[in-house]
Order: C-alpha cells, then sequence, then structure tokens
C-alpha cells in the first residue's frame, strides 16, 4: 500500500505567500479512490477566501512579482523543475494515492511536472514582439504584455501535470496566478505551490484556493478582478466559465471533453496499433480527456486485426496503486455510479460483449474499481458511440473505406485528437487534413504528455491552446506602439 499523505502545514489556501486555514471554516476529505478512505483534508474555500487571493495576486502585480524581468522569473520557473526532479518519488506516490492511478503512471506525470517548469523556465525571456513597417516618420512595435490576474480551474484526472501545464505560461509571461484545483485530486498541486514558494516566487505571485466547485471555482471565475480564466474540464462546466467571462468582457481557454477516434485502416502495423489501442482508453481507468474512447476500423480488418486486440484488451489488469498494471479506479463513487450506468445501457441494449479486463484478488472492497469492457460492432448513432463515457469503455465501429472514416469521425460534437493507424503515408496525410480536432496524430497516440505540442480542440472540446509555444502567446496581450519622428 501507499502511505503518502499531505504535510500538515499546507492547507488548500496559500494567499500573500502563506498556508492559511478557510474563512468559511468548511474543511473536505481528501479521499484514497483505491481505498475508498479520507487520508487528509483541505480547506473549502468560500467568497472570502477567494476575494483574499485575488487580492492577493493583485498586489503582487505592482511589488516584489511584478518587477521582476523574464530572465529572472524563467529562472525560478526552472529552479522548480530540479526540485520536482529531486522529489520525484515523493510527489509521485502522493499522486498516486491521491487519484488512484498506477505508481509508474504517477511517476511519468511528476517527469512530465518538471518538464513543463524546465520548458517554460527556458521560455520566458524568449517571448519576442515585432517592428512593423509603416509609412515614412513612424516607427512601429509590438510588445506582450501579461493580462495581470489569471484564474486557473484545473480537474483531478492529472493534477500533476495540470498544474504546471496551467500556471508554468501565465507565470513566464509575468502574470500573478490563482489556481482552484479540483476537490476530488489535488494533493500534489498543494505540494508543487509550496515548492514555488520555498524556490523563491514572491508573495502573492502563486495563489491556492480549494473547494468545492460550486462555491470556490463559481466564486474565481465570477471575480470582478479577475483578468483571464483558464479552464480544464467538463464542456457542461465550460459553457459557465465561458458566460462568466463574458460578464466581465475578459478572455479564457477552455480545453473540455473529447471522444476521440482511432482510426485503423486494414494495412496498419499490429505491432504498434494493438498496445497503443488499447492503452489510450485504460491510462487512467480511461479518465482522459484525450482517451481513444472510439476505435474505428476498417471492415478488412474486423476479421484479422480486431481478434488481436481483443485478446490484449482481456489482459488489462485492474490493481491497487503500488502493484504493476494498466489501471487503477475510477477518482469516486459518484464517477464510478456514471461509468456503470454507460455499461448497463450497452448491456440492456444488447451491444456484444466483446472483450473485459481483469480484476485483481488484492483490490480493496472500498475501492472505486470498474472492470474494462470492450464493445463492438456499436452502432452510429448509439451512446456509447456519441457520448463521453470518461471510464474504460471502448466502443468499436466498423468502416468501409476512407471517405467513410473521415465522415464517422468527424461525426462528433467534441473535436479535440484523433489517431490514425496507416502504412500508406499519402492517405495518413489525407485523412490527417481533413480531421476536425485539435491534434492528429500518425501511427502513435500522445507523446509523453506532449509539453512542447499546442493543444486544445474544436466544437464541443474547447478553444484556445495549451501547451508548448502557443501557451505563451494565451497568457499575454499584445500591445502596438507608434512612435512619429520625424
Amino acid at each position: 500500500m501507499i502511505s503518502a499523505t499531505l504535510p500538515d502545514h499546507i492547507t488548500g489556501l496559500l494567499v500573500d505567500g502563506e498556508w492559511t486555514t478557510p474563512q468559511s471554516g468548511q474543511w473536505l476529505d481528501i479521499i484514497a479512490p483505491a481505498e475508498g478512505q479520507p487520508f487528509g483534508r483541505i480547506a473549502g474555500a468560500g467568497r472570502a477566501d477567494v476575494d483574499a487571493a485575488v487580492a492577493s495576486a493583485r498586489r503582487a502585480l505592482s511589488a516584489d512579482w511584478g518587477r521582476l524581468n523574464a530572465a529572472e522569473r524563467g529562472r525560478l520557473l526552472s529552479r522548480a523543475g530540479l526540485i520536482v526532479q529531486e522529489r520525484a518519488e515523493e510527489l509521485a506516490e502522493l499522486e498516486a494515492r491521491d487519484t488512484g492511478k498506477p505508481i509508474a503512471q504517477a511517476r511519468a506525470d511528476i517527469t512530465a511536472c518538471a518538464r513543463y517548469f524546465e520548458y517554460y523556465g527556458g521560455a520566458a525571456d524568449k517571448v519576442h514582439g515585432d517592428t512593423i513597417p509603416v509609412q515614412n516618420g513612424y516607427f512601429a512595435a509590438t510588445e506582450n504584455v501579461p493580462h495581470g490576474v489569471t484564474a486557473h480551474v484545473i480537474p483531478w484526472n492529472y493534477p500533476a501535470q495540470m498544474f504546471p501545464r496551467s500556471i508554468g505560461p501565465a507565470l513566464a509571461m509575468g502574470n500573478a496566478v490563482v489556481m482552484k484545483p479540483a476537490e476530488d485530486a489535488c494533493a500534489t498541486t498543494l505540494v508543487l505551490a509550496d515548492i514555488l514558494r520555498e524556490v523563491g516566487f514572491p508573495a502573492g505571485s502563486v495563489n491556492m484556493v480549494t473547494g468545492l466547485g460550486a462555491e470556490a471555482g463559481a466564486a474565481l471565475s465570477e471575480h470582478p478582478d479577475i483578468n483571464f480564466i483558464s479552464f480544464i474540464g467538463s464542456s457542461e462546466t465550460g459553457v459557465a466559465i465561458q458566460t462568466a467571462a463574458a460578464k466581465t468582457h475578459i478572455g479564457c481557454t477552455l480545453e473540455l471533453g473529447g471522444k476521440s477516434a482511432q482510426i485503423v485502416f486494414a494495412d496498419a502495423d499490429p505491432a504498434l496499433v494493438i498496445p497503443t489501442v488499447v492503452a489510450a482508453i485504460t491510462q487512467h481507468a480511461g479518465q482522459t480527456c484525450s482517451a481513444g474512447s472510439r476505435l474505428l476500423i476498417e471492415r478488412a480488418a474486423m476479421k484479422t486485426l480486431l481478434p488481436q486486440i481483443v485478446e490484449a484488451f482481456s489482459k488489462v489488469r485492474v490493481i491497487m496503486p503500488h502493484m504493476e498494471g494498466q489501471l487503477g479506479p475510477v477518482i469516486s463513487s459518484r464517477q464510478k455510479t456514471r461509468v456503470e450506468r454507460y455499461i448497463q445501457i450497452a448491456d440492456e441494449t444488447g451491444l456484444p460483449l466483446l472483450a473485459s479486463g481483469q480484476m485483481d484478488p488484492g483490490l480493496s472492497p472500498d475501492g472505486y474499481f470498474i472492470q474494462p469492457r470492450m464493445y463492438g460492432p456499436v452502432p452510429r448513432d448509439h451512446r456509447l458511440a456519441i457520448e463521453e463515457v470518461f471510464g474504460p469503455v471502448l466502443a468499436v465501429i466498423p468502416f468501409d473505406d476512407e471517405a467513410d472514416a473521415i465522415t464517422l469521425a468527424n461525426a462528433s460534437d467534441y473535436g479535440l485528437v484523433a489517431g490514425i493507424w496507416t502504412s500508406d503515408s499519402a492517405r495518413a496525410l489525407r485523412v490527417g487534413r481533413q480531421m476536425q480536432v485539435g491534434q492528429v496524430f500518425v501511427n502513435c497516440f500522445g507523446a509523453g504528455g506532449g509539453i512542447e505540442l499546442p493543444f486544445g480542440g474544436m466544437k464541443k472540446s474547447g478553444h484556445g491552446r495549451e501547451k508548448g509555444w502557443e501557451a505563451l502567446r494565451e497568457f499575454a496581450a499584445v500591445r502596438t506602439i507608434l512612435v512619429r519622428h520625424d
């Protein structure tokens, strides 16, 4: 068993560089999904706590934080990355217990976490403006200026990655941040915030408010003194976030849900396809916005390649976080009920069950475990083919030819990621350029966190881009300066 806990001095509210207790007087239990039991508690912030955090960030912009130049901001971020590497195992164990994911996945997440800090630390002093040729007698230039106070609302599935992915580019550009992590899993984000405090980020530059989304999250997104919002989560909550941003006339980035397609042609390499397709839906129990939840497979491969995928899927093992295997529990009893409802719908409507995973005999009886399932063929209008389950449930849908594959892949309200599997490079490019998604992977799926790759969606998967260089541009406004000199 993993016994990692949150340090006693960390309460969940970081304001003016100090951990404080909630003015609301509310506290929330931290539940270990694999155990179904609490292992600590965090503050349940109310509106007054959010007000204090935003005010702290506002003061920081005109104090020590606002006076740092880009190179100095970059050094602080880079230093944080080094500390994360030094404390990697401690952080990984806390992440595994808090989210329920296997320790191997948690270690990979911490590696990605350090890389985000490293990437944005190195980028901080390299975001340049432009000079613009204009009429004689004038000099024109642009510069990138921070929005001011930025709000960051992140989900519970990858907190160790989401923390630096969201605030890294914001801090690099000189914003002061207020983050509201998900109450279901945020312990690692609080330790990471404490690391930023320890490496020398000035008071007020980084603020944390834990609590319920309907209370702390709503208070933050609706706050009149916020200048920009970054949100990662469900499409439904994204509507509320965007509405709140509109009321105060500020910008926002939204990275929302997905129903991503894996398009497998008959000429695909089985050695590449099989393990990746299985991992893309079972990683973190399918609780990934970019999970490959729709397996679109050419009819010509239904009798050859599909049986091999089924065999690999049936060997997937559900484990406790400290064990070796592919997936652990879902995050909560509420999420377990949601996923099991989709499984019930699949069974009641007569969908053929192609494969199910194995449940390790050492699982805790109180954990939120779900046996992964693979159904097919799934009708194109079935709820399992259309709706985001956010669990380890794979829908197999056959297609006839290239044109049919493109139509089927794009027949979704979502547009986050697509995978294309084929030995025909020309076809891969033709199909990839017609995908209505933000990222297309050819003969692969994912890229170790994809720190350098712009990430975001189309349609109901949101707008704006995280990761890579594009994220830096999201957290700055362009100011044009025109000087007459004749």
